[in-house]
């Protein structure tokens, strides 16, 4: 068994396809209309096109506003993503404007930021070493 898709709700999913391409690195996969202004919109890393996606899901569902306002009250990330080095993706990030919530912390081999990913969550990034 295998994760083939998670998600982030977001409340705009073109801004957010634009941070999570421009500024991220991902890379649109799909992008089907659902009706309206909705879209099964997802984006998957460059170094495994065929790997796990993340939806850009909308936000229209009533209970996604509290789950996500009590996400990032209490600075829990929605998501969390692999980096190679999280000093040097936080310092590139920060030239890109991103805001940190958490800067490079190490916890026993394990180095973690967050960041607010402009949609309305909380994302981690790891590096285990």
């Amino acid at each position: 068994m295998r994760i083939h898709l998670t998600q982030v709700f977001v409340e705009d999913q073109e801004k957010a396809l634009r941070f999570y391409t421009d500024t991220l690195g991902f890379v649109k996969k799909h992008d089907v209309p659902l009706g309206g202004e909705a879209r099964w919109l997802t984006v998957v890393s460059p170094e495994a096109p065929e790997g796990t996606e993340l939806l850009l899901e909308p936000s229209g569902h009533p209970a996604v506003k509290p789950y996500k306002s009590a996400l990032v009250e209490d600075g829990i990330p929605a998501a969390s993503f692999a980096v190679d080095d999280v000093q040097a993706e936080y310092e590139r990030l920060r030239a890109l404007d991103v805001h940190f919530t958490q800067q490079p912390l190490g916890m026993g081999g394990v180095t973690t930021a967050v960041f607010d990913d402009t949609c309305g969550n909380l994302i981690q990034i790891v590096h285990s070493e």
